[in-house]
């Protein structure tokens, strides 16, 4: 078996952080540094480095995500994923929420959809496959590039949410307007909750055919299971340990973990202190047993902010009994040291 993990947010991304970092138990962590050869790229979303494990450019989202979330297949029509978010001031500078951040219910979906669709009928049509993901199909094909939801979730941004060049930042501002007069945030404003005053538009173009990707998906998040469906392979729900993986048959399975990643977009160190040591225990501390056995190589790919990490294990790398590893404080530090590199 040539099995990857693709992790978002392995390494927690304040390096300073001592209460988050220190005294983290991770033994398998540290034989997996220690053994494995890491290289870093350049930082990228998690999203892309999805993409790239099917071979398919980075455009499409929208589409491939649609197809996993129920089922719908891509067509030739103009989708992006219009994902309800909060756009608050804080020192002097806009900070985006998405959904995940906050609560949403299906009726307060419902209605601001259906609202959407009858004010701005001539733009296309919205569409909620869930209260958190929602979708919009253009009449008319734009070009309108923007980075995906993930990338700016609790993140600053300049006063202006879209690119000025982009032919919907008009009609953005219009829906933020709009959805700011909505009954339905002047109830959520009644009842202290945050108002649903935007969307972030983005994952838009054409979903290509995916190719030369793994031979099975174990992967809880949409977008996963839809490239897998394009594929025409297995999409399965991710289970909680790695022995279903490893016992799965499958010869190139991809496995997306993406239990770190709210908690680090929603700064909840704790959280993350806990999935990480989940992550320790119940996936790389089975494969390490296996290694050699069952897993022939092993690939994790991790984007986080220091940039995209892999770390590539063959199974005779075993044996090297004399290397010792790091603990993620120090491959946290190491990252953002001074000369830039990742070792």
């Amino acid at each position: 078996m040539r099995l990857t993990l693709l992790v978002p947010e392995l390494i927690w991304p304040e390096p300073g952080d001592t209460q988050t970092l220190a005294d983290l138990a991770a033994p398998a962590f540290r034989w997996l540094d220690g053994h494995a050869d890491l290289a870093r790229s350049t930082a990228i979303s998690w999203e892309k480095s999805l993409l790239e494990q099917f071979a398919v450019a980075d455009a499409g989202s929208a589409a491939f995500r649609r197809l996993g979330e129920d089922g719908s297949a891509p067509d030739d029509g103009h989708w992006l994923c219009a994902d309800p978010v909060h756009l608050r001031f804080h020192h002097e500078r806009i900070v985006l929420a998405d959904a995940g951040a906050f609560d949403i219910d299906a009726a307060e979906a419902e209605a601001l959809v259906g609202a959407l669709n009858t004010e701005f009928a001539d733009i296309g049509v919205f569409h909620a496959a869930t209260p958190r993901r929602w979708y919009l199909r253009l009449h008319a094909a734009v070009d309108h590039l923007a980075a995906p939801l993930s990338a700016v979730a609790g993140r600053r941004m300049d006063s202006d949410l879209s690119d000025k060049t982009s032919p919907l930042h008009r009609w953005l501002n219009e829906v933020q307007m709009f959805l700011h007069l909505h009954p339905v945030n002047a109830a959520r404003a009644a009842a202290g909750k945050p108002a649903i005053n935007s969307l972030w538009l983005w994952g838009n173009g054409q979903a290509a055919t995916p190719a030369n990707g793994p031979d099975a998906v174990f992967a809880d998040d949409p977008l996963a299971r839809g490239l897998a469906r394009a594929a025409g392979i297995t999409a399965r729900a991710l289970p909680a340990k790695a022995d279903a993986v490893l016992d799965s048959g499958a010869q190139r399975p991809l496995v997306v973990i993406d239990m770190l990643l709210p908690n680090v977009l929603y700064e909840n160190p704790e959280g993350w202190r806990q999935a990480f040591a989940r992550l320790d225990t119940e996936w790389l501390a089975p494969i390490h047993g296996r290694l050699g056995k069952t897993v022939k190589n092993l690939v994790v790919v991790a984007p986080t902010i220091y940039g995209r990490l892999h770390w590539t294990l063959a199974a005779g790398a075993r044996w090297k009994f004399w290397k010792s590893g790091r603990t993620p404080q120090q491959v946290a530090q190491a990252l953002a040291g001074p000369q830039g590199k990742a070792s």
